[in-house]
């Protein structure tokens, strides 16, 4: 599984776990419905951090917190 993949299943864990949708997310945070639709099929190969961060302060959590899951812990490292 690739990064943008784990940041994409994350994301909808997490309007999973708030019982929102990803364009409810998306008001919340100030992103668009479209740039959260591209990264959850994988269209986004890379979403920013800043992007990430929007989600993680709509929603009250940290980076650290949207990232220290099982899922990104066992992601490979791309650079070898």
């Amino acid at each position: 599984m690739t990064l943008g993949n784990t940041i994409g299943r994350r994301i909808l864990a997490i309007c999973a776990v708030h019982q929102i949708t990803l364009n409810k997310l998306g008001s919340i945070c100030g992103i668009t419905q479209s740039t959260l639709n591209n990264i959850v099929s994988g269209s986004s190969k890379n979403p920013t951090v800043a992007t990430v961060k929007k989600v993680c302060d709509g929603v009250g959590m940290t980076l650290g917190e949207f990232f220290n899951t099982p899922e990104f812990n066992a992601l490979e490292q791309e650079v070898k």
